[in-house]
């Protein structure tokens, strides 16, 4: 693709990036083939090429956001589908994040809108106030009908339980279990830490069973990709560079072989920290943060999964690739490797490259795009005929569960339970027999 930014326009590194990426893609459209939302809607502009057009007459012509860009980038759920497919190497990524970024500085959205990004902004990245939010929707919910659209599709998508805070989930060190073999940090995240705190517990225990001394750090916290995506640039890297600090001062101390990531939208960000603190004073410490990241899955491909129990095995479980692993990190084969090691019967949906539509905020600024794609996502699961859905992003465990019966549980608490941990509690009304 020709591009006519000048040189005073390239000599702003965020520019120079995106004219880098915008001269990659040939026009092709085997994106739009891959795209959930071009699959939904059918419109040029609701796809990846149709959005890179719209972005680079945005930041060639240097002219603010118009209520047409806005509308179309907002609607893209950054699944990363199109990376996947992408003969040429487009970063969409990088792409995307840059004009998001753009348009927060030069576009001023309507009161709602932005009163509600101003609210998940200071709510959804601090479990406390994330807990307490939970509890205000509770109380709407018999009122949910009378609310604006955003608002009752928050409420709706609360959960009906919240787990008690974990004492797991705070600064402190878990020793490995036998002759230590590597030495890891845990990101325990922000939201998961109120939703869910199963995930972190199963998480520590695979890892120290398998020789492994487990750091929270302390300091760490939300990674930041919840506002990075909603191009609040001060508030995202503000948090990343605390979690840094809090992992750089471990590697400075006694010593870090990985972090390691159980939530995979948070993993695709902190791979992303070299990028997004390039030319800045964090940019050598946050090269070897991303360095040594690692999801879950790859840290247990490395360690290699003891022995299963034989009497853990036989479940047939649908393994949902959660689009922040299978297309931001492009990790695809560990989870159902592991899996199978374990001796779970693994089986995948059909258009298992489609996004569910949660996609972090999306499915609470995006309702109806993500309603319709979630519901094609559960049909497709349910298809399989599983006793239990597999995934390793929270943010999917929420929106797969609230379309079906069939329990959701977290890759990790199947490999935990297959190595001699606890049942996880949403197989209570499973029945092992096969």
């Amino acid at each position: 693709m020709q591009t006519t930014f000048s040189d005073e326009q390239l000599a702003v590194p965020a520019l120079q990036r995106s004219n880098e990426i915008l001269r990659t893609c040939v026009h092709c459209g085997f994106c739009n083939a891959t795209c959930p939302t071009y699959q939904v809607l059918g419109d040029e502009l609701d796809g990846p090429r149709g959005r890179i057009y719209l972005i680079k007459d945005m930041l060639e012509n240097g002219r603010p956001a118009d209520e047409k860009t806005v509308k179309h980038i907002d609607r893209c759920l950054s699944c990363l589908a199109c990376m996947s497919t992408c003969p040429s190497g487009v970063h969409y990524m990088h792409l995307v994040d840059h004009a998001r970024e753009y348009i927060e500085q030069t576009y001023r959205r309507p009161l709602p809108d932005r009163v509600l990004r101003w609210v998940l902004a200071k709510v959804l990245p601090y479990p406390t106030r994330f807990r307490l939010a939970i509890l205000g929707a509770w109380m709407a919910r018999p009122f949910a009908r009378l609310l604006p659209r955003r608002l009752r599709a928050m409420v709706e998508f609360a959960p009906r339980h919240l787990p008690a805070p974990s004492r797991m989930d705070e600064p402190q060190v878990f020793p490995a279990q036998g002759p230590r073999r590597a030495r890891m940090a845990l990101m325990t995240g922000c939201a998961q830490r109120a939703l869910n705190t199963d995930i972190n517990a199963a998480t520590i225990r695979l890892l120290t069973r398998h020789g492994v001394e487990v750091v929270v750090a302390r300091g760490a916290g939300c990674c930041g990709a919840l506002t990075h995506h909603m191009g609040k640039t001060a508030e995202s890297h503000a948090t990343a560079a605390r979690n840094i600090a809090a992992w750089v001062a471990e590697m400075d101390g006694d010593g870090l072989d990985a972090i390691v990531i159980n939530t995979s939208g948070c993993g695709t960000t902190v791979k992303d920290y070299g990028h997004m603190f390039r030319n800045t004073r964090h940019a050598e410490a946050a090269d070897r943060v991303a360095a040594i990241a690692r999801d879950i899955s790859e840290a247990m491909v490395d360690l290699g999964l003891d022995a299963p129990a034989p009497d853990r095995s036989a479940l047939r479980v649908a393994y949902h690739a959660a689009c922040s692993l299978q297309h931001g990190q492009q990790i695809k084969t560990h989870p159902k490797t592991l899996l199978k090691a374990a001796g779970f019967r693994v089986v995948e949906p059909a258009e298992s490259h489609l996004c569910c539509g949660s996609a972090g905020t999306y499915n609470l600024m995006q309702p109806e795009i993500s309603a319709q794609l979630k519901a094609r996502k559960v049909d497709r699961l349910e298809a399989t005929r599983p006793q239990v859905i597999a995934a390793g992003n929270i943010g999917c465990m929420m929106q797969i569960g609230s379309g079906t019966g069939i329990p959701v549980v977290h890759t990790v608490e199947l490999l935990d339970w297959a190595t001699g941990g606890p049942k996880p509690p949403a197989l209570s009304v499973v029945d092992e027999a096969t």
